[in-house]
């Protein structure tokens, strides 16, 4: 009997122990001052107060982005195509203030067990005492961050081989022109 209650217990514990902080998804533009704010503080705090926080930076000013953005302002209820639009977890917020900081340390603990709050509590305290020396004992946790860029394209070295054939043809072109013409003034 003992031992099924302990069992029990480790398994329950373990459940818990797994909860992971909220993931955030940060819809944003490079023009936009409130994005780069909203930004700042994500990557520059909650990352290293949140352990097992995850972020997706997602540039709406990118044509292949603006479907995933469109789906989130339906899925959030905005009517306005405004940025910065967090997705945190369930919970959205278009906009972005200093003040709206601590609605978002609730959203991301939203599933987060006690003990991962107290750690995340006092992982703030410790940026609060030297934020510089935190952030450079936890460099790993920059990784949390992806940003959604497609990727450029590579030049392909038949088109540059291409490239060369075509500007040498308009070259002998050109030459051909200037030969004809210089013999007509003569």
């Amino acid at each position: 009997m003992k031992l099924s209650k302990l069992l029990f217990a480790f398994l329950c514990g373990a459940v818990m122990c797994s909860a992971n902080a909220a993931d955030v998804t940060i819809y944003y533009s490079p023009t936009c001052p409130h994005c780069h704010h909203a930004r700042d503080f994500v990557e520059n705090t909650l990352i290293y107060e949140y352990e097992t926080l995850k972020v997706s930076e997602v540039n709406v000013m990118n044509a292949d982005n603006r479907q995933d953005f469109f789906a989130a302002l339906k899925k959030c209820g905005y009517e306005s195509g405004g940025v910065p639009v967090l997705v945190v977890g369930e919970k959205c917020f278009q906009g972005y203030s200093d003040a709206l900081q601590p609605e978002l340390r609730i959203a991301v603990e939203a599933d987060l067990t006690a003990q991962q709050k107290e750690m995340a509590a006092a992982n703030k305290a410790e940026m609060e005492k030297n934020k510089e020396e935190f952030v450079a004992s936890h460099s790993d946790r920059k990784n949390a961050v992806s940003n959604k860029e497609p990727k450029k394209k590579l030049t392909n070295k038949t088109n540059n081989i291409s490239d060369i054939v075509l500007y040498g043809f308009f070259g002998l072109l050109l030459i051909g022109l200037g030969i004809v013409l210089f013999k007509k003034q003569k």
